[in-house]
């Protein structure tokens, strides 16, 4: 079973799994360009060179050892940089090496390690299909034997035990290529299967982890809201507060606020960070104060955290606004802005107060006559 890879050749790197693939199969990989390479010149070449003299065409077979082993070093480069070599094509100059040396051979080398192409080629074959099927290289090695079995009735090797030779070439030949080629697909596979059985279950384990920590955030968030909720209720219940202060209404506001925005963070809705300022803003209006919401582009997907960053400080704000108030939501794929402007009732501050922590940035001016706030997400 052929590893995926990218339209380049080589197997993406960003997947995890398909990385432990990979690298299973670059082990593969090396050990079958060193077998093909080393049989190729430290055994077929020394006995074709000893032979020579008994070639029936000496040149033809010392170029065609010189031919595939050009083309074995290009296609073993290439396919160890994950950009192997079309394989048809390579294919067919092999097949056609193989058809030249077996007629080149002559009778008397016909059967002996000097015709290198009974041994050499089947390496050969698994470099050029490496990545495909192993149905390629079983019609390549079955090409191979017609080949050679044109070339021993070619050379009147007709006898029982010539044939019986011959057999026994093609199954010694071609099962140690099968053996390497289908045992370095199925352990890459496996490989794979490993990889993304520990990768889910990392994953699964990650979610938890984070579902649990959500809920501890979540839970100790609502315990802050209600703490200031129940406060504020309790002063007013006992008579130590006045409802028509305004300090306590802004108090109530606020945790109001807040208990709304917790309420509204769990609901599914396309726009969660809109929906999240609607209820802040559905709170003033019930409050009396006049509220425009403005909102320009949609907001992209953003964790809960973020969220809160953006609409935490502007729920604040606006809890303590009077007369009214203007809210705006401008977004884009890589940005998310939200500003808040209401009336300044106590005075200039002396200019604007930047703050922010690293995700999210926030900025706090007043002028005397408006109070501006604003909340900046960047990706």
């Amino acid at each position: 079973m052929p590893v995926p890879r990218t339209p380049g050749g080589a197997t993406a790197p960003a997947d995890p799994v398909a990385a432990v693939a990979d690298a299973s199969d670059r082990g593969a990989r090396i050990v079958a360009v060193v077998i093909a390479l080393a049989w190729h010149t430290a055994i077929a070449l020394p006995a074709a060179v000893g032979a020579r003299a008994g070639f029936a065409a000496p040149p033809v077979v010392l170029a065609g050892w010189l031919l595939v082993a050009a083309a074995g070093v290009l296609a073993g480069v290439r396919l160890l940089r994950g950009t192997p070599l079309p394989a048809w094509p390579v294919a067919a100059l092999l097949l056609a090496v193989d058809a030249a040396v077996f007629a080149a051979a002559g009778e008397r080398q016909l059967f002996t390690a000097a015709n290198w192409a009974w041994g050499t080629l089947g390496w050969f074959f698994v470099l050029a299909v490496w990545g495909r099927r192993a149905t390629a290289l079983l019609v390549l090695l079955g090409a191979h034997s017609l080949i050679a079995l044109a070339g021993v009735l070619g050379h009147g090797a007709t006898a029982p035990a010539d044939l019986a030779r011959y057999a026994m070439y093609v199954y010694g030949t071609s099962t140690l290529p099968v053996a390497v080629f289908v045992g370095s697909m199925a352990i890459a596979t496996l490989a794979r299967q490993r990889a993304g059985a520990a990768a889910a279950t990392h994953a699964a384990a990650a979610e938890r982890d984070a579902a649990e920590r959500a809920r501890r955030e979540r839970h100790a968030r609502l315990t802050l809201a209600g703490g200031a909720a129940e406060e504020v209720l309790a002063e007013l219940a006992d008579g130590r507060a006045d409802p028509a202060d305004p300090d306590v209404q802004r108090r109530a506001v606020s945790a109001a606020a807040r208990l709304r925005r917790l309420i509204a963070e769990s609901d599914d809705v396309p726009d969660p960070l809109l929906h999240e300022l609607r209820a802040a803003v559905d709170l003033a209006e019930r409050t009396g104060l006049p509220i425009d919401l403005v909102t320009v582009g949609s907001p992209p997907p953003l964790p809960v955290q973020v969220r809160r960053r953006l609409a935490d400080p502007l729920t604040a704000t606006l809890a303590d606004a009077r007369g009214w108030a203007r809210l705006t939501v401008v977004a884009g794929h890589d940005e998310v802005v939200v500003s808040l402007v209401t009336p300044d009732r106590d005075g200039p501050d002396g200019g604007a107060t930047p703050g922010g922590d690293g995700q999210v940035e926030y900025l706090y001016e007043r002028d005397g006559e408006i109070r501006w706030a604003q909340t900046r997400w960047r990706r």
